[in-house]
Parts: C-alpha cells; structure tokens; sequence
C-alpha cells in the first residue's frame, strides 16, 4: 500500500515528530510505500519527494507590511501546499494520507485536495488545535476552554496569545476552515488519550474519533532500578511544563535531594538565575539522555496544561522508573497512582514536594512495588507500539 505522510517538520522537533518517525519507520518496515509532505529545512533528513516540500516560513519571518500579510494569508490557506501536494497525489498516487502537525505551514486546506482525488484521510490530534485555535487550551497561564462551541473569535478578544495580531490571524484561521469545512474530509480522527478524544468530541463526532495512545519500542529499553539518588525533568522549559511550581517544590524540600533539569526553553535563562542549586544539563539526546533517565530515582511531569499522552512518562515506564505527575489531561490515564507512581493536583507544590520527599525517603519500598508491575507495564507498552 502507498501511504501519504504529512507533518510540517520533517526534523525532530518534539514529541509529536517522534510519533510520526516512529510511524513511518514502521510502515517502511511493514514492506509499505511512504510519500513524505513536509516543508524545507536544513535539519530535515533525507526523503525521495522533499522536492514537493513548501518553503520554510515562520509568523516570526521579517520583511515589510506586505510580506507579514502575505505570510498571515499563507497561514490561513497555502496555496503552495495546495499546488504541491496535488502534483504529488498525480505523480505518487497514495491510496491513503496520515496527517499529523499539519498546521500554519500546510494548512487543513489540503484535506479537501486529498479528497478530490480519492485518498482516504486519517488525522492524528497531538494538540488541541480543533477546539482551540492557539493549541495549548491556556490563557494568561490558566487552563481555558474560551473557544468550545465553535466560539473562534475569542482567541482574539480574550488575547490569549499576549498579542492581538497573533489572536486575529488565529482566529481567522479557525473560523476560515470551519465555514469551509476543511476537517469534513477526514476519515479518522486519531487521539492518543481519552481525554482529548472526548474533548474534541465536542467538535467532530465522537464515532469518527478512536484512542490510539502513543508507543515506543519497547526492546530498545532495559529497566533499571538502581539509581544514582536524583530527581530528573526532561522536556520544554516553559510555563505551561509546570517547571517553576517542580523548582519551588524542589527549593521547598527537607531531604538534600539533587535535580536534573533537561531541556531547553523560554524560562531557561531565567530559571538558571533564580535556582543555581539545580544541575541544568541543557538540551540531551541519545544515549546521554537515556542514561540520565536510567540513573534517576524518578520522574517528574509537573504539566499545567491538557498534557495529551506524554512520551516522557511512557520512556520512564520503559527504564522502570517512577513518575510524578499532574493529575491533569491525559497524565492519569498513564500513571496507576501508587502503583506505576504518584499524581500530585496541578500547580500544588506542597503536594509535589510531599511525593518527592516520599520517594527520596523510600526508594526501596516503590521499587518493589515497580519492579512487581515492570512486566505489566513492557507488556502495555510493547502492545500500544506494536498496534
């Protein structure tokens, strides 16, 4: 079969990129046909069609008045996508197309292409893009539900996004393909968490919408319960991550337990200012980054937005380790609360200190009971990579 693949990054840049190289990795293994969309970039890695590739483009691009509305135009309905991906369909001839990070830079306006030319259409929800045109389901910080029921316009006049051009251009966007019914042409919805599925149910019809929760490979993982008597954080250093309520929680802490911090960000500066005591490791990958994780007493995913399903809690299940999450979005759906780790209510840094203190204090005790469920958690995880 020939299968389509589009994602605006053809690089890794984050969690939903390693979902959608893990896809086609399998497919391509699967003796599977795969036609890459995507747009250029020098990070990209290699693929026969990256000559159908869109221009790079970024809303932070320069230039003057007239290119900045051309861009906002381009953001909304890209022509270029359009014409690219329909001389892609006439040369390549997929029978299907997964979509993933379509967004800004492809656009949903090649949905309707695909249709036009028979293929049928799956669409993987990383985010919350469906129902809240700036992605994330946040506000000044505070989780935000302003746009359900269709109501677009409030991502301008609640200026969520701390800048009413952005909110305008955002908002335009989603009201632009809901009148024109681009995400009428897909087939399939894909979630990766109850949670979101039912949250964008209250968009597209729940029937249209099954969970398929994220997977890793399983065999390239080996639990490990020993530790070096740290706490580890990998991921984005920004708000919504919860980083500043795990440093005050960590700062708050009676037992002199070290921490980790992996990752970079926005807050990155400032947070190395304000908490030297903290050990900041930057940006990790690899080996080096797998070893950090096998070294650690446990994980924290201190998230403050609709985490979605988290592929830092599922490695973390992989190497054996305990997590400490928020209870929020799809993070309670991945952790089994005092059996796999420990939920905390999002923001409460009390709380969270409190089970960084129980772990720190009692390694033995929660390994044992991670080491009794380690062959429940490979065999979830085997079978969610496998499917």
């Amino acid at each position: 079969m020939k299968i389509l693949l589009a994602n605006k990054f053809f690089h890794l840049n984050g969690g939903s990129e390693t979902v959608f190289f893990q896809e086609r990795a399998f497919l391509l293994e699967q003796g599977h046909d795969v036609v890459d969309f995507s747009m250029a970039d020098e990070r990209n890695l290699p693929s026969p069609t990256a000559d159908f590739f869109v221009p790079n483009t970024s809303y932070s691009s320069g230039g003057g008045i007239a290119r900045k509305l051309q861009q906002a135009i381009s953001f909304v309905h890209s022509s270029v996508a359009v014409r690219k991906i329909e001389d892609l369909i006439v040369q390549e001839k997929p029978q299907i197309a997964h979509l993933h990070n379509i967004y800004h830079q492809l656009t949903p306006s090649i949905i309707p292409v695909l249709k036009k030319h028979g293929v049928k259409v799956v669409l993987t929800l990383h985010d919350y893009k469906l129902v809240c045109p700036s992605y994330l389901a946040l506000n000044n910080e505070a989780i935000c539900n302003g746009c359900a029921g269709g109501k677009f316009w409030n991502a301008f006049t609640m200026n969520c996004q701390d800048s009413r051009m952005r909110g305008l251009l955002l908002s335009a966007e989603a009201m632009f393909h809901k009148w024109r019914g681009s995400y009428d042409g897909v087939d399939l919805f894909l979630a990766p968490s109850r949670f979101l599925a039912d949250l964008i149910g209250q968009r597209i019809p729940r029937e249209k919408i099954k969970v398929l929760p994220n997977g890793i490979d399983v065999d390239t993982y080996q639990p490990r319960y020993a530790d070096q008597g740290y706490g580890l954080y990998f991921g984005r250093l920004s708000r919504e991550k919860g980083v500043k309520t795990l440093l005050r929680a960590h700062q708050s802490l009676k037992t002199n337990l070290p921490l980790k911090m992996v990752g970079t960000g926005p807050l990155e500066e400032e947070l190395r200012r304000e908490y030297p005591e903290v050990d900041f490791l930057g940006y990790q990958s690899g080996q080096a980054l797998h070893d950090l994780i096998a070294n650690s007493a446990f994980v924290v995913v201190p998230s403050e937005w609709y985490e979605n399903c988290s592929m830092v809690v599922l490695e973390a299940m992989a190497f054996g380790k305990p997590i400490i999450g928020s209870r929020i979005g799809g993070i309670p759906e991945q952790i089994e609360d005092g059996r796999t780790g420990l939920l905390f209510e999002m923001g409460n840094t009390a709380e969270l200190a409190a089970n960084m203190e129980l772990l720190a204090g009692q390694g033995e005790f929660i390994l044992t009971r991670l080491q009794n469920n380690i062959d429940k958690l490979h065999y979830i995880l085997d079978n969610t990579s496998r499917n």
